[in-house]
């Protein structure tokens, strides 16, 4: 099947047709998995994503789950992206980010031997370090305010310029890309800070965790950072993943991210039809 190009028109198309900027994270804990699979992540990721497939618009994999089994965990990581319908942004949760040429071996890694889609990157070591993951019709997700506790350690700290950190990173960071190609990470823990960087970055789509078993607060998020396009990947992992027991997992999966979607589509349905 030839690839899609999932640009900023196609996730808005997606968004409008399936009424929802639901983002499931395979986030596969093999110690997690219900005993009905074993040690199986595989059969449990396929299981999730054939329950799921139509109330979401992305799967967002974090290597780290993978890449902690060894050889075996490549294996998988691959045979789950195949199984990923090719009407979803597949986003390598990796945040890479190291000099020119790594980079480079990093994007042909993600983009051209996995085919994701979208790959979430550290800018600290500056632009030669981003550079090399911007591609024809991929996407770079740049870490700016993440969702969790450490995240006031350094990205809120004020600069001499007045600026936060994470204010400075957008800035400069904007410059190297666009809203066609340039997603930031802003956590959900976050939802003040969310509404002014939607006011700074009209345009911008924004990919969004920390909702479900981090708390944050979807319709807050969703008041605070929807736009006429939709503008939000709103991701949800561990609830999902792991919203069942036994055999029922991938029906309880279902029935979260069916209970999620009901609290994005009001606002879905409201900001998009009304400006969009």
């Amino acid at each position: 099947m030839p690839d899609l190009l999932k640009d900023r028109n196609y996730l808005t198309q997606l968004i409008h047709e399936r009424q929802t900027v639901l983002t499931i994270g395979l986030d596969t804990d093999v110690k997690k998995l219900p005993t009905v699979v074993g040690s199986d992540v595989l059969a449990f990721n396929k299981a999730i994503i054939e329950a799921t497939q139509d109330l979401c618009i992305a799967y967002k994999i974090n290597f780290a789950f993978y890449e902690s089994l060894g050889l075996k965990g490549w294996d998988i990581l691959e045979k789950t992206i195949q199984e990923i319908p090719s009407n979803h942004l597949i986003i390598a949760d990796a945040k890479r980010g190291d000099i020119g040429n790594t980079s480079e071996m990093y994007a042909r890694s993600v983009y051209d031997t996995l085919g994701c889609d979208a790959i979430t990157v550290s800018p600290y070591m500056g632009r030669d370090s981003v550079k090399p993951f911007y591609r024809e019709g991929k996407w770079v997700i740049i870490l700016a305010l993440t969702s969790n506790e450490g995240s006031d350690d350094f990205q809120k700290q004020e600069l001499k310029s007045g600026q936060k950190l994470y204010e400075q990173i957008m800035e400069t960071t904007s410059q190297w890309g666009s809203a066609e190609n340039t997603m930031y990470v802003v956590g959900a823990t976050h939802p003040d800070d969310l509404k002014l960087i939607r006011n700074k970055y009209p345009d911008h789509f924004f990919l969004v965790p920390g909702v479900g078993a981090q708390g944050g607060d979807i319709d807050a998020i969703c008041e605070a950072g929807l736009n006429s396009r939709g503008g939000l990947l709103i991701n949800a992992s561990r609830s999902i993943l792991y919203a069942g027991g036994e055999s029922d997992f991938a029906e309880k999966a279902w029935k979260e991210a069916m209970r999620l979607n009901g609290i994005m589509y009001p606002h879905i349905a409201d900001k998009m039809d009304s400006k969009g």
